[in-house]
């Protein structure tokens, strides 16, 4: 959406009349309207993804896409390999070749300043994808899960799998010590310090109670993080740390992602656990491989999203905007860039075990029973 008439030629009148019809180019909840009787099929939404390398989000850029060109719209979707250079390249390259808005799941959400004042510049609206665009003013809106919630679902399902609570979340009066692990998502992604904060402090009373001991003494979130998010970084840390413990038991392990999991469960049982006998593992996602791994009994949890919800949401945020009006959100508080509280639209998660996997993946069609065989 590219409004760059001179200021010049604007008049009395058509500035009487924007008032008039109420629109505002303010960011922060009144991004920039599409003026006009254009139909969808006249616009370019650009959606620029972090990588294909995980299963999850080509299954996110293949949702926004599908759900934007069944609106009519035109597509223009880009993975950047987990590279940051390539995802600023992309949406500069969106920019000029006149994407009318922007969908930016980042990879480094502090990396994008200079490539949103262009879009800003041009009047493209920004949305924000899962992961937060920091420390820029330009970004109208967030759509992502409750990420704090789905931290504080991946302790939950821990001190679950530990019997340290019960199906309906009551403490057993379990004492412990039960040795524990702990990791953590990518620095660089805002979202893996919600995660993180959820988690911490859901288990903190159980750690401070000595019903839960990490015996590596690993306990920051810089000691935790995985950069990139990455399996085999994950797989290097938890072997090193075995090695630090020795032969100390592990009962289980917070992990913040699928892919991560599958890392640490290769250095578990390649250092002398075996598959049917392993720690209680979390995870993220619900990907298919790790809910695999779950009904095989290996992988104890995982938090599944909805990407097919966030696609559609994310859509319909950039179809409300460029048909001048004003996106639905429910969170005006939380989600700080460091310049501004963006607006957001957070939807829930669920935690899945081996006992609701069926209910929740394959009867609400987001797998079938081939997919995970």
């Amino acid at each position: 959406m590219k409004m760059k008439t001179s200021l010049a030629l604007v008049g009395i009148a058509a500035t009487a009349a924007l008032v008039l019809a109420g629109c505002s180019g303010t960011r922060g909840g009144d991004a920039p309207a599409a003026g006009g009787d254009k139909a969808a099929s006249d616009f370019t939404v650009g959606v620029a993804m972090p990588t294909q390398q995980s299963e999850r989000w080509i299954a996110d850029g293949n949702n926004v896409k599908k759900t934007l060109e069944d609106m009519g719209y035109k597509v223009d979707l880009q993975y950047a390999n987990d590279d940051i250079p390539t995802q600023v390249s992309q949406i500069e390259n969106m920019i000029s070749t006149g994407a009318d808005a922007l969908i930016v799941a980042s990879i480094d959400g502090t990396t994008l300043t200079d490539v949103l004042q262009q879009a800003a510049d041009d009047k493209i609206p920004v949305i924000a994808y899962d992961r937060l665009i920091n420390g820029t003013k330009n970004v109208d809106y967030y759509t992502t899960f409750d990420n704090y919630q789905v931290g504080v679902q991946q302790a939950t399902s821990l001190l679950t799998g530990l019997g340290v609570l019960d199906e309906n979340g009551k403490d057993t009066g379990v004492t412990g010590p039960l040795n524990v692990e702990l990791f953590a998502g990518s620095p660089d992604d805002n979202n893996a310090t919600f995660f993180w904060n959820g988690a911490m402090d859901t288990l903190k009373p159980y750690l401070d109670k000595g019903v839960l001991k990490v015996p590596s003494g690993q306990t920051s979130f810089e000691q935790a993080a995985i950069l990139r998010w990455l399996p085999e970084t994950a797989q290097k840390r938890m072997e090193n740390i075995l090695t630090v413990i020795g032969g100390t038991k592990l009962d289980g392990v917070l992990s913040p992602y699928d892919g991560l999991s599958i890392g640490i469960i290769s250095a578990l049982t390649s250092g002398g656990y075996s598959a049917s006998a392993l720690p209680v593992i979390t995870g993220q996602d619900a990907e298919a491989g790790s809910v695999k791994s779950i009904v095989a009994g290996e992988q104890y949890s995982t938090i599944f999203k909805d990407t097919r919800e966030l696609g559609k949401r994310a859509a319909q945020m950039v179809d409300d905007i460029l048909k001048g009006k004003k996106p639905e959100v429910n969170d005006t508080k939380t989600y700080d860039n460091t310049v501004k509280v963006v607006p957001s639209y957070l939807l829930k998660s669920v935690i899945v075990t081996k006992d609701n996997y069926k209910k929740v993946l394959i009867d609400s069609g987001y797998y079938t029973e081939g997919d995970l065989k």
